[in-house]
């Protein structure tokens, strides 16, 4: 079978794998934006750089917590390296990653581990179709109730996200199905939660000497049956680079208003999210607070400028 004819067959045969798909872990909100491996299993390993992001959320008595990390795995070199420096790598990436959030009414944690092919298009291979896969678990808390005479309730059980992701320096876009093998984590509810997440961005040059770049990005995300508002299914956003510094915003709920920036040193990178209260004064109702910090650990110190490293 040839290359172009075994991408057709894995692009045909995801729908089946994602039947019975189900919702990733929702908060920190941020990491819609900054981890996106947590929701698409076959993006870890599309950068060829080790990527480590710790992301914390705050909004009034729930907190979040998600630590996570995913590389490309590179090739055994043998004798001397190249004169380039460049390292090379294989097709294969590699994920993990850790969450907690407390709702303030019960607890939800889990943790997974991810792996993906990368398959590179073209004789230039600067275009990849990646698919991948992650086993996970999730533990919930459910405190219960006296009054209504609900016991408490600890739950433990397995799961797996499957996904497929095409990219290349200036366009990519995802599918990705999660908790295939189980109901809703967070709230045990059928048809109400993202069980299919689409994903994708392209980037536009504005000016080369000032490394200007706008990236227009939709995050799509539906389970079994449809919202009261067709809108609710599509997560528009916007990031601006600006050299080392990105901004932006990312539209998970049309009741608030969200803005984050980032900044890149080099090797590692902070960013904030904010979440406001539209129409309503910010002390009225609760804002949501997120912080990220993230660690790039890339041997080809060159790689420091380029601006896929975000």
């Amino acid at each position: 079978m040839s290359g172009a004819k075994k991408v057709l067959f894995l692009i045909l045969l995801l729908p089946s794998v994602m039947a019975s798909g189900q919702g990733a872990p929702f908060n920190p909100v941020s990491g819609r934006i900054f981890t996106q491996y947590v929701f698409n299993p076959a993006i870890a390993g599309s950068r060829d750089f080790l990527s480590v992001d710790l992301l914390a959320s705050l909004q009034d008595k729930q907190h979040s917590q998600l630590l996570g990390a995913h590389m490309r795995i590179g090739k055994k070199e043998h004798g001397s390296r190249p004169e380039s420096g460049i390292r090379e790598f294989s097709n294969i990436g590699a994920g993990a990653y850790i969450w907690n959030d407390n709702t303030g009414s019960g607890r939800n944690a889990g943790a997974a581990l991810a792996g993906a092919y990368h398959i590179p298009l073209g004789r230039e291979r600067h275009s990849f179709l990646s698919l991948g896969a992650a086993a996970k678990g999730f533990f919930s808390h459910s405190p219960g109730d006296a009054d209504l005479n609900i016991a408490a309730r600890d739950t433990v059980f397995p799961d797996l996200d499957a996904g497929i992701y095409f990219y290349n320096p200036v366009f990519h876009i995802g599918l990705s199905a999660t908790n295939i093998f189980s109901r809703n984590p967070v709230n045990g509810t059928d048809g109400t939660y993202e069980k299919y997440v689409l994903n994708t961005g392209f980037k536009i040059l504005i000016s080369r000497s000032l490394r200007i770049i706008l990236e227009p990005l939709m995050i799509a995300g539906m389970g079994d049956a449809l919202p009261d508002k067709i809108r609710d299914v599509f997560h528009p956003g916007m990031k601006l680079y600006l050299g080392n510094f990105c901004m932006g915003s990312y539209l998970n709920d049309y009741e608030r208003i969200p803005f984050f920036f980032q900044y890149k040193y080099p090797g590692f990178y902070i960013g904030t999210f904010f979440d406001l209260p539209r129409n309503t004064p910010f002390y009225k109702k609760d804002i949501t607070a997120e912080i990220a910090l993230g660690i790039n650990i890339i041997k080809n110190k060159t790689a420091y400028n380029r601006i896929d490293q975000w």
